[in-house]
C-alpha cells in the first residue's frame, strides 16, 4: 500500500471532500486485527457498489490520526469517518462507558443484548457531537495479562496497570494498581520498562503485541466484552446522494454482522496462540472472580449514580 503523510492526506481533504469522493477512515488498530480486516472489507464493499464514486481509505494502527484524537478529527471534518474504542469516549457521557462495565455482560450473548440496550443512548449523544453511528465490532472478553501468577487482587497490590478509559482507570483504583494510560502501540515498551506491569485486555490485543515476549501469565477473567464504534461525520454523509448514502448503510450492516459472526473464532484462536507461544493460560480462582464481581457491582452503582435517569434506562432495557 503506497504511504502517505499526514500532512499531504489532510492538505489532500480540502480538494476531495468537496466532491465527496475520496474519503479517510483512521483506525488505532493494526492490519492483524478483526476489526481493521472487517475496516478493509467495509471500505472495499462500498467502492464496489458505487462503481468507485466513493473510495475510502483505511489508515491503520493510527498512522493517520492517533487514537484519543480520532473522534474530534471526524466531528470537525478532518477526516469523514473513523473507528474509535467506545469506551474511550466515557468522559463525554456515561452512555459510553456501558461495555467498559466488569461482569455486566461476559458473553457475546449478553454483550449483544446490552448493546442493543444502549444503542439508541448512545446514538442520541453521538448525534449532538455531530456524528453517525454506522456499526460496532466486538473485541473478545478482557483478560489480566501479567508478570506474576495472580490468584486474589493483593498479589496486584503496588502494581501499575495498563488504563485506555476512564472505566479502566476506575477499574485499577478498585484492583489496588495504579492505572497508568497506555495506547496499544506502546504497550511492549510500557511493560519492558516497567511503566505498567499488568493490564486487562483480549487475547488479540495480546497476540498483536507479543505478550509472550514481556509478559508470563494470562489468567482468563473474562471481565467483560468492548466494541469499536465507527462513526461518520454527519454532515459529510449527508452531502451524498441516496444511492450513496444507501450504499455505506448496507456495507456497515454486514461488516457489524460479520464482526458478531468472527469475533468468538478469533477469540478462540488468538487464546491459542497465546498458548503456543508459551504463556500461561490459567482459568481464574474463585476468590479472584469473586472479587472482581464485587468490583463490577461497586462500579455499576457508580456508573448509574452518574446518570440515573440515562444509565437506569439501559439497565432496564437490558435483558441477559
Amino acid at each position: 500500500m503506497k504511504k502517505i503523510t499526514t500532512a499531504l492526506v489532510f492538505g489532500s481533504l480540502l480538494s476531495t471532500s468537496a466532491i465527496a469522493d475520496k474519503w479517510h477512515m483512521p483506525t488505532p488498530y493494526g492490519d492483524g486485527n478483526l476489526p481493521t480486516q472487517i475496516a478493509y472489507g467495509f471500505a472495499e464493499e462500498i467502492k464496489d457498489k458505487t462503481g468507485g464514486e466513493l473510495d475510502i481509505t483505511v489508515h491503520s494502527a493510527g498512522s493517520l490520526v492517533k487514537h484519543t484524537e480520532i473522534p474530534r478529527a471526524v466531528k470537525t471534518g478532518q477526516v469523514q469517518i473513523g473507528e474509535v474504542f467506545l469506551g474511550i469516549l466515557g468522559n463525554e457521557h456515561p452512555v459510553f462507558k456501558h461495555d467498559n462495565i466488569p461482569f455486566l455482560a461476559t458473553s457475546f450473548e449478553q454483550a449483544k443484548a446490552l448493546w442493543e440496550a444502549a444503542k439508541p443512548s448512545v446514538e442520541k449523544q453521538l448525534d449532538k457531537s455531530g456524528l453517525q453511528l454506522l456499526y460496532t465490532v466486538a473485541w473478545p472478553a478482557q483478560s489480566l495479562y501479567t508478570k506474576m501468577p495472580v490468584s486474589q487482587l493483593s498479589d496486584l497490590e503496588g502494581s501499575k496497570m495498563r488504563a485506555y478509559s476512564p472505566s479502566t482507570s476506575r477499574l485499577a483504583d478498585l484492583m489496588g494498581t495504579t492505572p497508568t494510560t497506555i495506547q496499544v502501540p506502546d504497550i511492549p515498551q510500557a511493560f519492558s520498562t516497567g511503566i505498567i506491569q499488568a493490564m486487562i485486555t483480549s487475547p488479540s490485543t495480546g497476540v498483536d503485541s507479543q505478550a509472550w515476549d514481556y509478559v508470563n501469565y494470562y489468567t482468563d477473567v473474562k471481565a467483560w466484552i468492548p466494541k469499536n464504534i465507527i462513526v461518520v461525520n454527519k454532515r459529510a454523509f449527508r452531502r451524498l446522494d441516496k444511492a450513496t448514502q444507501t450504499a455505506i448503510l448496507d456495507a456497515a450492516k454486514h461488516a457489524e454482522a460479520l464482526g458478531w459472526e468472527k469475533v468468538a473464532e478469533r477469540a478462540a484462536n488468538d487464546k491459542q496462540k497465546l498458548i503456543d507461544n508459551g504463556m500461561n493460560v490459567t482459568d481464574p480462582s474463585e476468590t479472584l472472580v469473586k472479587e472482581l464481581q464485587a468490583i463490577g457491582t461497586t462500579m455499576v452503582a457508580e456508573w448509574k449514580a452518574e446518570d440515573p435517569q440515562e444509565v437506569g434506562a439501559i439497565l432496564e432495557r437490558y435483558q441477559p
